[in-house]
């Protein structure tokens, strides 16, 4: 059985491409999307013949999708998708069931999760509700052999009726290290940088999913949000938090190693979670001379943490700050206080690693034109290496999305996908959606030109190629787009 992922183009004009990994921006760099290649390992574990097919990091057209629709075979195909690649998949998918109408198609990640009906346009399609391995397996098994696949758990479908089926849910994994390492061999890597790092080649990493705090607004990634969705709409709770063993990581970096790897962004909601766990993994790397970041809270930097991550060449820990006010964190429900955000940094600053700082313009109607400008203010004296901007937004399924609708403070009255690195669906009485965008725009400017990260910066690269690189991704960072 044949089986193809597709990453579309953009098909509509002056549309920019979505990031599926992260899944609320539109790309700023290239990322391999990692939860997509892990299906894919599974399904080439059982002995498929897989094909992966990236239109948008090869900038190929819409004409070259047809051409290839056209020309190929497979039996099944399988696109993630995340709430702002939406409108563009479901055309694709329509351009698919008319070439192959025998052909059936898995719908993965959050947006379908989300909205599984919008999805099910055809008997061909198929939604692969949250966490997707197993069930895709499973699915694949039934299919390849002929046998009735439409009871199995975690998938929503058109019964015969035409009417929409949502099968029970499937239980999540616990045991992460049954899974194979992700299928990094169908992508070209050489195409993906991350200017954080400046080393090529660069992949991504998992070794956990989701996490245990319960701030009001947050989607920290494409995986994460599709199994919080899918986990919350039966229970009401979040999902429990899955791990991989230290010895599981340290076995795939031994082989992106033994690839020449030589960069690595651990894409883990919270990838430090004890210093015993830390360890191992930071020996490997360093071993290796991989050069790698990673998302951490803030309360999890340590004096012995903050060493090791210097020992190890961590070239970046990304803190998620938000404000530097302390109601405001209060209200958002980051269990954090300013005082542990800012002993963080000066402990990372301390041992010299790289601090990249996370700031939600608008996280809570306590948040003023003041209140940003401090925390930006601070963020600077605190000497932060980069700082990530952006725009709350009311994801369906947060609590945030349900006091935003019930306050009456999202704009158009209900949610739509949009780049919180640009624009802003919310207005608050004492700061609209207008100076939530322009503010977001200026301290851009303000902290992205300023001749201390310039300089700073540039004596980091070590080759022109990766300089031009950073410098598209600023540029996509900065263009001001269009709501």
């Amino acid at each position: 059985m044949k089986i193809s992922f597709l990453i579309p183009p953009v098909v509509y004009p002056k549309k920019i491409a979505a990031e599926r990994t992260a899944g609320c921006t539109t790309i700023v760099y290239p990322m391999p999307n990692i939860y997509e290649l892990t299906v894919a390992a599974v399904l080439e574990e059982d002995g498929y013949d897989i094909r992966y097919q990236d239109f948008i990091l090869n900038n190929r057209s819409v004409k070259d999708l047809k051409t290839f629709l056209h020309d190929d075979d497979s039996d099944v195909y399988a696109i993630w998708s995340v709430n702002l690649s939406m409108q563009n998949d479901l055309t694709v998918s329509q351009w698919i069931t008319a070439t192959h109408p025998q052909a059936l198609i898995l719908h993965l990640g959050p947006a379908p999760t989300l909205y599984a009906a919008q999805f099910l346009q055809s008997p061909n399609d198929i939604v692969v509700r949250g966490e997707p391995e197993l069930t895709v397996r499973e699915f694949c098994q039934r299919f390849a052999q002929q046998q009735d696949y439409r009871q199995i758990r975690g998938i929503s479908l058109l019964d015969d009726a035409g009417k929409v089926q949502n099968n029970p849910p499937r239980e999540l994994l616990k045991d992460l290290d049954s899974l194979p390492f992700p299928a990094r061999h169908l992508i070209d890597r050489q195409a993906f940088s991350n200017p954080k790092l400046k080393r090529t080649p660069y992949t991504t990493m998992l070794t956990s999913r989701n996490c245990p705090f319960q701030c009001i607004y947050c989607v920290p990634s494409s995986l994460t949000f599709a199994r919080e969705l899918e986990t919350k709409a039966h229970t009401g709770r979040k999902p429990f938090i899955s791990k991989r063993s230290p010895e599981d990581v340290v076995a795939e970096i031994e082989q992106l190693a033994a690839e020449g790897y030589r960069a690595i962004g651990f894409v883990d909601d919270n990838f430090i979670i004890t210093e015993a766990r830390l360890r191992p993994i930071a020996a490997a790397l360093k071993k290796h001379g991989i050069v790698w970041g990673c998302q951490a809270r803030a309360d999890a930097i340590t004096e012995n943490i903050a060493a090791l991550l210097h020992e190890s060449d961590c070239r970046y820990v990304d803190l998620g700050v938000e404000s530097f006010n302390d109601e405001i964190l209060r209200y958002i429900k980051k269990n954090l206080t300013r005082e542990q955000i800012i002993n963080a940094i000066q402990l990372l600053n301390k041992y010299k690693v790289p601090v990249k700082l996370n700031i939600l313009i608008g996280s809570s109607p306590l948040e003023t034109k003041e209140t940003i400008r401090e925390t930006l203010e601070l963020a600077i004296r605190l000497k932060a290496d980069q700082v990530m901007l952006n725009i709350v937004a009311p994801f369906p399924g947060t609590e945030f999305y349900d006091l935003a609708k019930q306050n009456g403070w999202i704009v158009g009255g209900d949610y739509v996908p949009t780049d919180v690195q640009h624009n802003s669906i919310l207005s608050y009485p004492n700061l609209t959606q207008s100076e939530m965008e322009k503010l977001l725009f200026r301290y851009n400017l303000r902290f992205f030109f300023r001749p201390r990260f310039v300089w700073s910066h540039l004596k980091r690269f070590s080759s022109l190629s990766e300089f031009w690189r950073a410098v598209k991704a600023l540029k996509n960072k900065l263009t001001r787009r269009r709501r």
